[in-house]
């Protein structure tokens, strides 16, 4: 008692009391991992432990991500026919860009499949999403209806609305049943890419609005019944509280939407080719026309690699967006 006291009645402080060998192992053994054996070295931390558990990922990422990237690089400066060796040739390829009228075309068909399509990628499966997540009797089967088109080869989707647009196609008679048509979807140069982005975007539709109802069902219940008895309209509800709910979801498939928009290749393929007169010449397809159709495997590197980086460009803007309004 007086050895705390003493500096407070004016005496000198006690010396602190020696640490016992007793001490040093109880103290030692409350630093310990729980878990870990007793002397282990993990205890201590090595600097490259955290690396060697990164290894197999940083693997797989430069062999399937990395060394692509590069080769892709090093061909947009080259020239190369597949037959003969690649030659360097420089920037000449990104100079080519500056003037080739077809990439013009085809980067302005890409811009506005991307405006297009993004619509029916965020705000339409949203709906369909809320309205799915009702429960009434058979909802179950609305759900399988609408992701049916997901899991279903784009051959086939292709296939069947070929059929169904052409100009005796079901489409074009209930067109008539109103007296307007016949229209040629496909052939026509105003309606070729909206009949496009239409089809993509009804084949994903599904995809995203899982996406939705995943987040959906996620919502605690109890905030909603909150907010019920509060007296809080469904549009409240969704405004206040489903929607900002969303929010890290809607990011996700609007970065989503937008890649797939951009990289497009399969759809134009099947229905257009491209056609008629590049009315849906895209930037995917137009690369794989320049690679495999004309052989210009240096160029087509370099407007892949122009894409690659407009995608890049499109995932940051939109993630930087989001991380603001969060």
């Amino acid at each position: 008692m007086t050895d705390h006291l003493g500096p407070v009645l004016g005496g000198k402080p006690a010396p602190p009391s020696a640490e016992t060998a007793a001490d040093r192992r109880k103290r030692r053994r409350a630093r310990r991992r729980p878990g870990a054996p007793r002397g282990s070295r993990v205890t201590q931390g090595r600097w490259y432990t955290p690396y060697l558990f990164m290894l197999p990922g940083l693997v797989l990422f430069a062999i399937i991500f990395a060394w692509p990237v590069v080769l892709a690089l090093q061909m947009s400066v080259s020239s190369y026919d597949i037959i003969s060796p690649p030659t360097f040739v420089g920037l000449e390829n990104f100079e080519r860009l500056l003037v080739d009228p077809r990439f013009h075309h085809a980067l302005t068909n890409s811009l506005l499949f991307l405006v297009l399509y993004t619509p029916l990628a965020v705000v339409v499966p949203l709906f369909l999403a809320l309205l799915v997540n009702l429960k009434v009797p058979g909802i179950q089967s609305f759900r399988v209806a609408y992701f049916l088109p997901v899991v279903t080869s784009m051959v086939a989707v292709a296939v069947a609305w070929r059929f169904l647009l052409n100009q005796a196609g079901v489409v074009n008679w209930l067109l008539s049943l109103v007296g307007l048509g016949p229209v040629d979807f496909l052939l026509d140069t105003s309606w070729a890419l909206p009949t496009v982005v239409a089809i993509e975007g009804w084949k994903n539709m599904g995809f995203y609005m899982m996406i939705y109802l995943a987040a959906l069902q996620g919502i605690p219940r109890e905030h909603l019944e909150s907010a019920t008895l509060d007296g809080a309209s469904g549009l409240q509800r969704l405004r206040h509280i489903i929607v900002p709910a969303l929010m890290p979801f809607f990011a996700v498939t609007l970065t989503l939407g937008m890649l797939e928009a951009m990289k497009n290749f399969e759809t134009v393929y099947i229905m257009t080719r491209g056609g008629p007169q590049d009315a849906t010449l895209t930037l995917g397809y137009y690369i794989w026309h320049l690679a495999f159709e004309r052989s210009q495997m240096g160029y087509a590197n370099t407007v892949g690699i122009f894409m690659w980086v407009l995608m890049i460009g499109f995932a940051l803007l939109n993630l930087t967006v989001t991380r603001r309004k969060d």
